[in-house]
């Protein structure tokens, strides 16, 4: 049936661009995997900007393309891929890629992880009167009008990876809602960006004469459902250099790894949420009415079709732990011991409740790059602890896994406790979650509230874009949220873990360890300048 399927094009494709892995993807419209591909890649810092070359993103993307068909034709024995019945990409959000009238890269393609921006940021949050976080793209660009850019005259596009990549396979300048809301803030009755916020943005630049209106620049807004494209001959080349893939093929709106993260989560209607948690970590809560006030550690985003969203984001998520278990990794080989890393993981994560509610006093703070929530621009990775700490293999690693969620805790405290958010279920995805029953627990003890995680937790974002293709093809005109409920969710498993009230008291003894600590951080970054 499945290798019918493929060779029919009766199937979905998402493809998203992680930090840290380039992940494909396949899948019926039903949303059973059929197949995936991953192509490992890391972010380089240069000249003080965290960034990756444009070649590596074509390369990138090639090579995971080529290992899922490669896994297609292991398992079905499919001769040759040629079709599908839509595609999708996402891509970790924000950051900025500003392209000329040509198309030729302006100036290195700057990432979300990027803290140069907090003038633009700052200026921008108070001339809005709304949160606009460093990582923005309207921070980025605004930043590049602050420093006298020569360049910013001749910018035609200003986008996203996501949409950069969906350009390519289509040419045209398009992103999904949520994608979009990582740009420019979006007013959700409109599913636009917001006007009178634009207005405002074009009128604090007119003095530098720029040939271009802000609008103009950015890739038009979409919502879930509606068609961003065809994939066009050249984007098929770019896709598969084989040839074997046909152009023609629908493109649904591309998307950033938080919508994706909402849908693989089933967390696109009001008072559902999601944590995705990976080299970034944050959580999401589709909101029922606006914030009381602008917090500078909540960000507001939207779902694919629009709604609003309050975002909880840390830049630093699992970075620190794949450090780490590197280690270990070296250590074994040294030793002569052979051990599969994957081994070195779940002994890892399963010893870390062995551990002691609160760590045992050990603290961990994984900032390879600044950390907004904190207030932190720049990041240093560090590991404390007191003399009469217990400091043992188990509160080592639960220490790490607790950090990984401590900036994102700080930031849902401010909508649990002083918004009184209302939450009916908060659902993890994403590869901190694939040792089951480990940080699902310590994430359910952060935010006291039932977490539950689908047997598709590991998969994450390709699969939500997967899942948003299939949307487009397969809709059928219903809303997001009711397909996702009858069409995707409705046969899938998961398990639920409710808070452990004992859990729940020593993770907000080491939150309140990792708050007041949290100059040692500072001191870090102050010292640590070599």
């Amino acid at each position: 049936m499945s290798k019918e399927l493929i060779e029919s094009g009766q199937t979905a494709l998402g493809i998203e661009f992680g930090s840290t892995n380039i992940k494909a993807v396949l899948t019926d419209y039903k949303g059973n995997v059929l197949a995936k591909g991953s192509h490992r890649w890391e972010n380089s810092l240069i000249d003080g900007i965290w960034t990756y070359g444009m070649d590596e993103v074509t390369e990138g993307i090639q090579d995971c393309y080529k290992k899922m068909v490669s896994d297609i034709k292991e398992k079905y024995g499919v001769a040759k891929v040629t079709k599908y019945g839509a595609i999708g990409i996402s891509a970790m959000m924000h950051g900025i890629i500003a392209l000329d009238k040509d198309g030729k890269l302006l100036s290195p393609f700057q990432t979300w992880r990027n803290s140069n921006t907090q003038a633009a940021a700052d200026k921008l949050t108070e001339l809005f009167d709304f949160n606009i976080p460093l990582r923005w793209t309207i921070s980025h660009l605004y930043q590049f009008v602050l420093d006298d850019e020569p360049f910013v005259k001749d910018i035609d596009f200003c986008t996203t990876l996501d949409s950069y990549a969906n350009w390519v396979m289509t040419g045209e300048k398009n992103t999904g809602v949520g994608d979009a809301s990582g740009i420019f803030p979006i007013d959700s009755s409109t599913n636009d960006y917001d006007q009178g916020m634009m207005d405002k943005f074009d009128a604090l630049i007119a003095d530098k004469g720029y040939p271009w209106k802000t609008k103009d620049i950015l890739p038009k807004v979409l919502v879930a459902g509606e068609k961003a494209g065809t994939l066009t001959e050249e984007g098929a080349k770019w896709l598969d250099p084989s040839g074997d893939l046909e152009a023609g093929i629908p493109i649904a709106p591309s998307e950033g790894d938080a919508g994706t993260g909402m849908v693989a989560t089933n967390a696109v209607g009001p008072r559902t949420g999601n944590v995705s948690a990976g080299t970034s970590t944050f959580a999401m809560l589709v909101m029922e009415k606006p914030l009381s006030k602008v917090y500078r550690e909540i960000d507001m985003v939207t779902t694919p079709t629009g709604l609003p969203v309050a975002m909880s984001h840390a830049n630093n998520g699992t970075t620190h732990i794949n450090a780490w278990v590197n280690i270990f990794k070296e250590f074994c080989e040294k030793a002569g011991v052979d051990v599969d890393e994957n081994r070195i993981f779940e002994t890892l994560f399963f010893e870390s409740l062995n551990g002691d509610k609160d760590c045992g006093g050990v603290l961990s703070y994984g900032y390879y790059s600044g950390e907004g929530v904190t207030h932190l621009n720049e990041g240093r990775p560090v590991l404390a602890y007191m003399p009469d700490s217990v400091f043992s293999l188990a509160n080592f690693m639960r220490s790490h896994i607790y950090t990984a969620f401590g900036a994102v805790k700080i930031g849902m405290d401010i909508l649990i406790k002083e918004e009184h958010a209302a939450i009916d279920r908060i659902t993890g995805h994403g590869g901190l979650f694939i040792q089951k029953g480990v940080a699902q627990k310590y994430l359910a003890a952060a935010l006291d509230a039932p977490v539950t995680c689908m047997d598709t937790a590991g998969e994450g974002g390709p699969w939500g874009m997967a899942i948003l293709a299939a949307f487009l093809v397969n809709g059928n005109g219903q809303k997001l949220e009711d397909y996702l409920d009858k069409e995707i969710f409705a046969s899938l498993t998961g398990s639920t873990i409710e808070p452990d009230k004992a859990e729940v008291e020593g993770y907000e003894k080491f939150i309140d360890n990792y708050k007041k600590a949290i100059t040692v951080e500072k001191a870090a970054i102050e010292s640590m300048t070599w």
